[in-house]
């Protein structure tokens, strides 16, 4: 299980992003994910790898800390 998922879709509809949305901010970055994907991790099915946190941080433009706030 992750603990980041539910964080992730509250700072992702904090911004008014769908998750297609920040599919595509996710792909600019070079980290190639779906939006299935994205859902799973947001819905706490598929944990979220210690890589790929800077990531999701980086495509919601937030400090790695907001994530586990």
């Amino acid at each position: 299980m992750n603990l980041l998922g539910p964080r992730i879709k509250t700072l992702r509809e904090e911004q008014g992003l769908t998750q297609g949305e920040l599919v595509t901010r996710c792909h600019l970055i070079g980290w190639d994910i779906s939006r299935g994907t994205l859902a799973k991790i947001e819905a706490q099915v598929r944990r979220i790898t210690d890589d790929e946190v800077p990531l999701i941080a980086k495509a919601l433009k937030v400090n790695i800390e907001e994530l586990y706030s």
